[in-house]
């Protein structure tokens, strides 16, 4: 008698907290995803050296293993907050010949849904652009082309920006999107993999007519005082009020700056357009203009009918085009897509790269597996 009335008092406190509403995870779900992306290339070149591995690695082919996990979490009826662990071995060296891919976290982020015109995102950890930005449908996906520059749309969406908050308007056909970032205020003194600066992204959406899409975004870039190396721990912001701080920069000022590397605010812009030629062949193409070198631009167009059919295939034509004082770059890749159920897909390719003297071809091999 006394298990039964310890087990009716379990369940009339389970029933309670079931009903319960006070507090913000009473009714929240969790999805896990998972993605597993492949990239292999056989390439031709004329040597081995550091100038074709250069053009190789502006060429945006990053050959290795990518999987990541993500879980998203729905708060009440409108917020999410969405956690993203990685193992990589795409971006090490070539001759690195370790298998080891440490899964860590790389990106946590959350969204505040306020109504149907306003929305606020803040992402701690692993900021980039396109996460505050408006999502592309034909371009800005993982997996989508052969390389980089076929998949990700614009080079300034895809830079590491530390943490961000962001807001996003909604109006009719038209979107804005806002975003304040802080790169490097959590890296160790060593590092040079993301310097510390302060960046501000902005980006407006059009829908216009016939499945038409336009987009026209920005970056601004500022770094931080070159003579401020302190660093602080990650998801700090240091704010000085003394006046120490404006005495210590009269005395650096004062001393010569010698092997110091100016810095200057650097910014792009960029312009992306979309459309959907008929009920499965999708067009895209961007061009990006960096502040520093406003005579040259980068751009890409990108064709492609990669539904859920058995059967697709894609092609991208991308390169940069400015004074003759710029590096010459063209890149041209065409590829078949095979949907092997719902979950995986086996994409065989071509590209050709010309950089500069360094003429590069090669047969790839991309695979996407979603868990």
């Amino acid at each position: 008698m006394k298990l039964r009335d310890r087990q009716e008092k379990v369940e009339k406190m389970l029933s309670f907290y079931k009903s319960s509403k006070s507090g913000p995870f009473q009714e929240d779900t969790t999805h896990v995803r998972g993605q597993v992306d492949f990239l292999g290339a056989l390439l031709l070149m004329d040597g081995l050296d550091q100038k074709n591995l250069d053009a190789v690695n502006r060429s945006g082919i990053r050959t290795g293993v990518d999987s990541r996990f993500i879980f998203e979490t729905t708060i009440g009826q409108k917020d999410t907050l969405v956690a993203e662990f990685l193992a990589s071995q795409k971006g090490k060296e070539y001759g690195d010949d370790v298998l080891e891919m440490p899964l860590s976290l790389a990106k946590l982020s959350y969204t505040a849904n306020v109504n149907d015109w306003l929305s606020v995102v803040a992402i701690p950890i692993g900021a980039q652009c396109r996460d505050v930005g408006v999502a592309s449908n034909s371009i800005n996906q993982l997996g989508k082309g052969l390389t980089d520059v076929s998949s990700f749309g614009p080079p300034l969406l895809n830079l590491h920006s530390g943490s961000a908050i962001g807001i996003t308007v909604r109006k009719s056909n038209v979107i804005g999107s806002l975003a304040q970032c802080i790169a490097g205020l959590g890296m160790s003194s060593g590092s040079d993999t993301m310097e510390n600066r302060s960046s501000t992204f902005a980006q407006l959406v059009c829908q216009l007519p016939s499945g038409t899409k336009l987009s026209v975004m920005g970056l601004q870039q500022v770094p931080f005082s070159p003579r401020q190396h302190t660093k602080f721990g990650a998801l700090t912001i240091p704010i000085v009020l003394s006046k120490q701080h404006e005495a210590n920069e009269a005395v650096a000022e004062a001393l010569p700056l010698v092997g110091t590397k100016k810095q200057m605010s650097t910014g792009s812009i960029a312009m992306m357009v979309e459309s959907e030629l008929d009920g499965f062949t999708k067009l895209g193409g961007w061009l990006e203009i960096k502040k520093l070198n406003p005579k040259s631009a980068q751009w890409a167009v990108t064709m492609s009918d990669v539904y859920d059919d058995s059967f697709g295939w894609g092609m991208s034509l991308s390169g940069m085009i400015g004074d003759s004082a710029s590096r010459g770059h063209f890149q041209a890749e065409s590829y078949l897509k095979f949907n092997m159920g719902n979950k995986f897909c086996l994409k065989p390719g071509f590209t050709y790269v010309m950089d500069g003297n360094s003429k590069i071809a090669g047969l790839v091999l991309r695979s996407n597996w979603s868990l």
